[in-house]
C-alpha cells in the first residue's frame, strides 16, 4: 500500500496539480503582457526548445551540463528552454521591439528549433525516435517526490511576486497607454513578467514534456468564470490549470485498461470541446 498510493500514485496526482497550476499561471501573464488571447510561454519557443534539448541527450547523448548525467534529459530540456528564454528576452530589450516582434520572433523560434527536431529525429535510430515521440507528447508517469518539490518550489516563488502587482497587471490589459499614464511602468513590467514566466514554464516543461494547451485554455476559463481582475484571475487560472490537468490525469488512466496514454493528448481532446462550451454558455469572449 505505500508503494502504490505514496512512491507510485501520489506524486504522478500532485506533479498533475502543481504542473497545470505553472503552466496556467504562466499562460495567463503571458497573454497579459503581450495582449495576444493565443499567447503562452509556448508561443515563445520554450516548449520547443525544450523539446530540442531532450531529444540532443536521446539521439546524441549530449549533456549540456556534464556534471550530470543521471539527470541528463530534463536538465538538457531546462538549459534548452532558459536558453530560448534568455534570447528572446535580449531580443526585446533592443531599441524598437514591440509586443508584435516578441511575439513574431518567438513564432520565428518556434519553426527553427522545430526544424532542427524533426533533424534529429531523421537520424535517430528506432529507439532514440521513440523516446523523443513519447517526450514531445508530455507524461507524468516517471514523476518522484524531488521533481514534485522542485516544481511546487517554483510556483510558491512566484505567484507571490505576481500577487504583489496584480493591480499593475490588470491596468495594463486596457492598453499600453493607459496604463502608463496611470504610472505602470510597462516595459520593466513586461520584461520582468517575461523572466518570471520563462522560468515558470521551463521548470515543469522539463520534467514532463510538452502540455501546450492547457497554457492557452487555463486563463480563459479563469477570466471567463472570474472577469479580468487580477486579484481573482489570477489564483483563478491557477486552480482552473491544476484543476484541468488533472482531471486530464486521471481520463489518461481510464481509456484503456493497463495503458497510460500521453497526457498531453488527452488534455487537447478533452479540453477543446470543454473550452467551446464555455464560450457559448457564457455568451461572451474574454477578449
Amino acid at each position: 500500500m505505500r508503494m502504490v498510493v505514496w512512491e507510485i500514485r501520489m506524486p504522478i496526482a500532485l506533479m498533475a496539480v502543481t504542473v497545470g497550476a505553472c503552466l496556467s499561471l504562466a499562460g495567463a501573464q503571458m497573454q497579459t503582457i503581450l495582449a495576444n488571447p493565443l499567447a503562452s510561454p509556448f508561443t515563445l519557443g520554450i516548449s520547443a526548445a525544450a523539446s530540442f534539448g531532450a531529444a540532443l541527450a536521446m539521439v546524441l547523448g549530449v549533456a549540456l551540463v556534464p556534471a550530470a548525467l543521471a539527470l541528463m534529459v530534463p536538465i538538457n530540456a531546462f538549459a534548452m528552454a532558459m536558453l530560448a528564454s534568455l534570447l528572446i528576452f535580449g531580443l526585446s530589450t533592443m531599441r524598437g521591439v514591440t509586443v508584435e516582434t516578441i511575439v513574431l520572433l518567438g513564432i520565428a523560434l518556434v519553426f527553427t528549433v522545430n526544424a532542427l527536431l524533426a533533424l534529429l529525429q531523421y537520424f535517430a535510430s528506432e529507439q532514440a525516435l521513440a523516446a523523443v515521440v513519447f517526450w514531445t507528447m508530455g507524461s507524468l508517469t516517471k514523476e518522484t517526490w524531488t521533481k514534485v518539490a522542485v516544481t511546487a518550489l517554483i510556483l510558491v516563488v512566484v505567484t507571490p511576486i505576481f500577487a504583489r502587482r496584480a493591480w499593475a497587471l490588470t491596468a495594463i490589459r486596457p492598453g499600453e497607454a493607459r496604463a502608463v499614464a496611470m504610472g505602470v511602468p510597462v516595459r520593466r513590467l513586461r520584461l520582468e513578467t517575461l523572466i518570471l514566466v520563462s522560468a515558470l514554464a521551463a521548470v515543469p516543461v522539463s520534467f514532463v514534456g510538452t502540455i501546450g494547451f492547457i497554457g492557452i485554455v487555463g486563463p480563459h476559463i479563469a477570466r471567463l468564470l472570474l472577469g479580468e481582475d487580477q486579484r481573482f484571475s489570477l489564483p483563478g487560472s491557477i486552480l482552473s490549470g491544476a484543476l484541468s490537468l488533472s482531471a486530464t490525469s486521471v481520463l489518461s488512466k481510464a481509456n484503456l485498461p493497463g495503458a497510460v496514454l500521453p497526457i498531453g493528448i488527452i488534455a487537447a481532446l478533452v479540453g477543446v470541446p470543454v473550452f467551446a462550451i464555455l464560450i457559448f454558455t457564457n455568451g461572451r469572449r474574454s477578449w
